[in-house]
């Protein structure tokens, strides 16, 4: 999750990544006494719901500033930064839980064998992420207004966006049997009206706009628009095409 992430305009901004979370949570269903990990805790408003069912849950994250928000927002919950790939748990969670994280991650491997290293025997993981086709209407707009400004080559997609079937095998191979999943579209909405696609961009499209200079940035996000408008913009507000991957699974 090579990412340096601002918190303080996630969670402005960004509301929407744990409010579709929730219902997350009930397919976790933790129990008091549980110990659950939080793999991409963000600024802990997750960590928080896990947290009031009773269980025992630690929120993770790679991005100091996203851990330094979490702990101010929930200080009575523990928090800490740590990399899902380089976990050093190992059979300690009864769940781990992970909600819009898991894409970010292009070790899949690695953190799929760290995940099943951290649960006990009979530990579930339940995850959501962006799944094959996440996204795609932006990733297009922005390729084609990348070529059309003529900078050069246009920097590397940060995500990974599996099929069902490849991720439920890579859980497979790290000894989790997989008790549910599911792909499914959830068209996003996007705050900030007519700037609401501009705000997705500095948010988690960083890797275009760092590779420009000011002005350059303001034309690409110009052209932007202008090239997702007809498939994403209706009704005065923005929406993200999100797919998504929702998967559950039981360490054997």
């Amino acid at each position: 999750m090579g990412v340096t992430w601002n918190a303080g305009l996630y969670q402005r901004n960004c509301g929407f990544v744990w409010e579709y979370g929730r219902d997350l949570v009930g397919l976790l269903s933790p129990q008091p006494g549980e110990r659950i990990l939080d793999v991409g805790c963000g600024t802990g408003q997750l960590t928080a719901e896990i947290a009031a069912s009773g269980a025992e849950v630690c929120g993770i994250d790679r991005s100091e500033t996203m851990v330094a928000q979490a702990t101010v927002n929930y200080p009575t919950l523990r928090f800490q930064v740590g990399d899902v790939c380089e976990l050093a748990y190992r059979e300690e969670f009864d769940g781990i839980f992970s909600n819009a994280v898991l894409h970010w991650v292009k070790r899949a491997d690695d953190a799929a064998a760290a995940m099943a290293r951290a649960l006990k025997p009979g530990g579930r993981l339940v995850a959501e992420f962006g799944a094959r086709g996440n996204v795609a209407a932006i990733i297009e707009a922005a390729g084609r207004a990348w070529q059309s400004l003529g900078v050069g080559p246009e920097p590397a997609l940060p995500w990974f966006y599996p099929s069902l079937a490849a991720y439920a095998a890579l859980l497979d191979r790290h000894g989790l049997d997989v008790t549910f999943a599911a792909t499914f579209d959830r068209p996003t909405a996007l705050d900030h009206g007519a700037a609401g696609l501009n705000r997705w961009y500095e948010m988690f499209g960083r890797h275009w706009l760092d590779a420009l200079d000011q002005a350059g940035r303001e034309e690409f996000c110009l052209r932007v628009s202008r090239l997702a408008a007809p498939s994403l913009f209706r009704d005065g507000q923005w929406h993200a095409d999100y797919r998504r991957l929702r998967i559950a699974g039981t360490k054997a």
